[in-house]
């Protein structure tokens, strides 16, 4: 068996909660305890791709997805890590499910990177676990492809619906709202790398999955 789809031993220590917790612990840290922790926490975590060429400040490629920036970012970010995490840690095991989150969330950073720094934007701060959390969507649709999900609790959807929808929209703000200060790019690579990671990790094909062809 090759080394890239050997599985983990399957637990669930419900990590789900130490990463919401971790987000919430450093958010309310940058909010509460002055200027100077928001702004050391804002350049030591964010990832600013002038200062990774500069600096070599690598670890800002995982650490971005911990800083957010104002409470509805962070907010809505833990309750869809919370209403969609929780499941497919559970189906996939936590191991499984963190080795997910930090490949998809990293490489989402590193792509990201790149498009900044390359159309001009090297100044420009990433934060949030957005990319990260839009795979998370991904891989709640491909896991529970029969699951209904409700939008603003109150339009039904298919799980993979939502999630196609999600990337339709992503695609066109990308083009049309570029200065929005929302990392659209960074949320369709989550949902690409997302994507490959199934192939690659699983031998899944997620459009099999999300089109009913199993």
């Amino acid at each position: 068996m090759s080394i890239l789809r050997k599985p983990f031993r399957y637990n669930n220590f419900h990590a789900v909660y130490w990463l919401i917790g971790i987000n919430l612990i450093i958010f309310a840290a940058a909010q509460f305890l002055g200027d100077r922790v928001n702004y050391f926490l804002t350049v030591y975590l964010s990832m600013i791709p002038v200062i990774v060429i500069e600096y070599k400040w690598v670890w800002t490629f995982i650490t971005y997805m911990f800083m957010h920036g104002s409470f509805t970012h962070v907010f809505f970010n833990m309750l869809g890590l919370f209403i969609f995490g929780i499941h497919v840690e559970k189906q996939m095991g936590s191991k499984e499910f963190l080795l997910y989150y930090f490949v998809t969330g990293t490489l989402a950073g590193i792509f990201s990177f790149f498009v900044y720094y390359y159309t001009g934007n090297p100044v420009i701060a990433l934060m949030g676990a957005s990319g990260a959390l839009f795979a998370v969507l991904l891989a709640y649709a491909i896991l529970f492809p029969g699951s209904i999900v409700y939008i603003w609790g109150i339009l039904p959807l298919r799980a993979p619906v939502m999630v196609l929808g999600y990337t339709a929209l992503e695609l066109i703000f990308s083009i049309t709202a570029r200065n929005s200060g929302v990392a659209h790019l960074t949320h369709l690579a989550g949902f690409a790398f997302g994507w490959l990671y199934f192939i690659t990790r699983f031998g899944i094909s997620p459009l099999r999955r999300l089109t009913g062809k199993r």
